[in-house]
């Protein structure tokens, strides 16, 4: 039983489980009064609330409801809170700091919203043994949850009131525009802000360009209800991301990031040592978490520059990578590309004519099965034509994957042990990869998202698959 707390008694455990389920169910049954009530004595007891208007107090009540769903859902199923359960709490948070609610008193209301809670169960408890025992085993989890929302919560309005307090004085929105113009900050609050940031003119700091673009809404179902989407949520959501990746800097250092129009631009500073790959695996890492707040970006990142001066190169660079992402957005970074993989993805249909017709034939008729064999390419060539390591890499009998180097050679007419070969076939393949999705292409296959990964490298290690042809 949730929270260690003993059911052992005279009454029975089983009749305990019983009467606990039986309050629960019923909590279930009558959210919609019980929300209804907390939201009324949030405005008897708490004035700010009291002030605000019907709107407000209707994202109020929608925010109880989907505390009230996530806490029983978490009773019921015996188990303890996660932030993925509280995921809708974030923009809420947001929305309440922007209206300029005091954050003690945006505690309050959860603590109302406990008590509500808690004086509910003791009413449904009954007067029976087992009930009030019931009840009593659901005191802890009731607390720990309450603990766990508010202090997510209360992080989440802190970190956008910070986020918001910069923008309140322009200086970040004004710096931006001038380090994208080609100036460099030479006095007043812009150099103040643009040291800050660790963008000051007189280093060449290495530093990159993000920007993220929010996707169409997406109706994501937290505690079973769809999340409401509209002009509002857009601009609510763009914030919300603009304020995640700002935290996204290094050893916790501030970056600048800014709402500007429909995109956000990010300029984090690496710093002495910064490790690029780091910062784009931080990004990626945002990007995933808001996913879970029904937040969905598509986020493209510069190269590395040196100093304010290539910001607006780096910010172009920025905006012509997003064209490599599908339409389900993603993270596309300069970074993780080689000057190969790049120049495949930005080729014209020409490059793709100039493809011997056999080594094309193969490539579709291997990606409807799988891709083995152009895994297999890949492999012997990230081993430096290593049989035996690349078997390794693939997971094969190295006689597997002689079998496969044979096939190749045979419909293509190219040996994986000559370069120039070799290289035919790499170019193929990135070119291959860089083609849109097609009628023809099996819905399985997803191969968007398979374009993703390789322009991203966002997964690794991927096992491998054997073809129906060869022996298992």
């Amino acid at each position: 039983m949730s929270g260690g707390f003993s059911t052992e008694t005279l009454t029975g455990s089983a009749m305990v489980r019983v009467q606990r389920t039986r309050i629960l169910s019923e909590l279930l049954d009558h959210l919609a009064d019980l929300a209804d009530t907390a939201v009324q004595t949030m405005r008897a007891e708490i004035p700010a609330y009291a002030a605000q208007d019907e709107n407000f107090l209707a994202d109020v009540r929608d925010q109880v409801v989907r505390h009230y769903r996530s806490k029983l859902a978490v009773m019921l199923e015996d188990r303890t809170a996660t932030v993925d359960d509280i995921a809708f709490a974030r923009r809420a948070a947001m929305r309440r700091a922007r209206a300029g609610l005091a954050l003690a008193d945006y505690i309050n209301a959860f603590r109302i919203g406990q008590r509500v809670f808690w004086g509910s169960v003791l009413e449904r408890a009954g007067h029976s043994a087992a009930g009030h025992e019931a009840a009593l085993s659901l005191a802890a989890p009731i607390m720990r949850y309450c603990d766990f929302a508010s202090t997510h919560a209360a992080n989440a309005y802190m970190e956008f009131q910070h986020y918001a307090a910069a923008e309140v004085i322009h200086e970040s929105r004004d710096l931006l525009e001038t380090l994208l113009a080609g100036g460099a900050p030479t006095r007043g609050g812009q150099l103040a802000a643009a040291q800050a940031y660790g963008l000051g003119s007189e280093t060449r700091t290495p530093l990159l360009v993000v920007i993220a673009v929010l996707l169409g809404p997406r109706a994501l179902v937290a505690g079973g209800d769809p999340v409401t989407t509209g002009p509002d949520r857009g601009v609510d959501a763009r914030h919300a991301a603009c304020a995640a990746i700002s935290r996204a800097g290094a050893n916790g250092t501030r970056t600048l990031s800014v709402v500007r129009q429909s995109e956000i631009v990010a300029i984090p500073a690496l710093g002495p040592g910064g490790d690029p790959e780091e910062l784009c695996e931080r990004l990626q890492a945002v990007r995933e978490s808001l996913m879970g707040e029904g937040i969905l970006l598509a986020m493209g990142i510069s190269t590395v520059v040196a100093g304010t001066a290539g910001i607006p190169q780096a910010y172009d660079e920025a905006r012509t990578v997003l064209e490599f992402l599908p339409e389900d957005g993603g993270v596309a970074a300069l970074p993780r590309l080689s000057p190969f993989q790049y120049l495949a993805l930005r080729a014209d249909d020409t490059a793709r004519h100039l493809v011997d017709p056999r080594i094309t034939a193969l490539l579709s008729e291997d990606r409807a099965r799988g891709g083995v064999l152009t895994a297999t390419i890949r492999a012997f060539a990230a081993a430096d034509l290593n049989l035996r390591a690349s078997a390794e890499r693939l997971q094969i009998h190295p006689n597997t994957a002689q079998y496969r180097l044979r096939r190749i050679q045979e419909r293509t007419g190219r040996s994986l042990r000559r370069i120039n070969d070799l290289l035919d076939l790499l170019v193929a393949i990135a070119l291959h990869d860089s083609l849109p999705p097609t009628p023809e292409q099996p819905p399985n296959t997803n191969q968007g998202g398979q374009r993703l990964a390789t322009v991203t490298d966002e997964r690794r290690g991927s096992g491998d698959v054997r073809s129906f042809h060869e022996s298992r």
